[in-house]
């Protein structure tokens, strides 16, 4: 039997709902956090993958970053938390890195899928967009050389990171700041100086909420998260 190319770090590998993929620990809570511990609330499967361990990082070890992960995952109530263990700095569309992606997308087998936004400054989210692209495609080919079952993604939806995006999905996270903060407080090797301190709200906790605001305002809640898709949704209109 051919191993598969993750490890998991929290929970155990199961058929999630929604899964998140991550260039590096703290990226998931960060950009979609509010929306995964909302859907995990409303018991969902939910989980994320980290693509790399950060281990090129500034702050923390990848020991001391992985001990984070698995602290925010008991705060959002994931299902699941694994990491590909792919190189922090080169995430990139490379035949092995979708190879071990898609083994990982088959083993368990999302609905939806969050994947960092192609429009942002840092090299590893652009290039984890273009990575996943190709693994979901590979993780649906019966004949690809993939370790698991044939799976194919319901949805794929970006999440947002540096840069502004065309969001055509809001998701209202009003009801869940409390615990969206503490996710992202759990990753505390990323805040120096009086940042850690539970009276200080961290810089890029301000930078988050300001964004929720505005996507918040649009939506008429005070605030959301924004995604794109970037094939059409279907909507029921006798839900609106």
């Amino acid at each position: 039997m051919t191993p598969l190319p993750f490890r998991t770090v929290y929970g155990a590998a199961q058929p999630l709902d929604w899964l998140c993929l991550a260039p590096h620990p703290d990226d998931a809570e960060i950009g979609a956090g509010g929306t995964l511990i909302r859907l995990a609330r409303a018991g969902r499967a939910v989980g994320i993958l980290e693509l790399s361990r950060g281990e090129r990082g500034t702050q923390g070890s990848p020991q001391e970053r992985e001990a984070e992960c698995v602290a925010a995952a008991a705060v959002m109530g994931l299902a699941w938390r694994g990491q590909l263990g792919l190189p922090d700095g080169g995430l990139a569309d490379t035949p092995a890195g979708a190879e071990a992606l898609a083994a990982a997308l088959r083993a368990v087998r999302p609905r939806v899928l969050l994947v960092p936004h192609h429009r942002d400054r840092h090299p590893d989210h652009f290039g984890s967009y273009h990575l996943a692209r190709r693994a979901v495609h590979l993780a649906a080919l019966r004949r690809a050389e993939v370790p698991g079952e044939a799976h194919r993604v319901g949805r794929v939806l970006l999440y947002q990171g540096n840069a502004d995006i065309q969001a055509n999905l809001l998701v209202d996270v009003g009801g869940v700041q409390e615990e969206w903060e503490a996710a992202v407080r759990a990753h505390a090797s990323q805040f120096t100086g009086a940042e850690v301190s539970e009276t200080v709200t961290p810089e890029i906790v301000e930078r988050r909420r300001a964004r929720m605001t505005y996507w918040g305002t649009l939506a008429r809640v005070r605030y959301a998260e924004a995604f794109e898709s970037e094939s059409p949704l279907l909507v029921d209109p006798a839900a609106l």
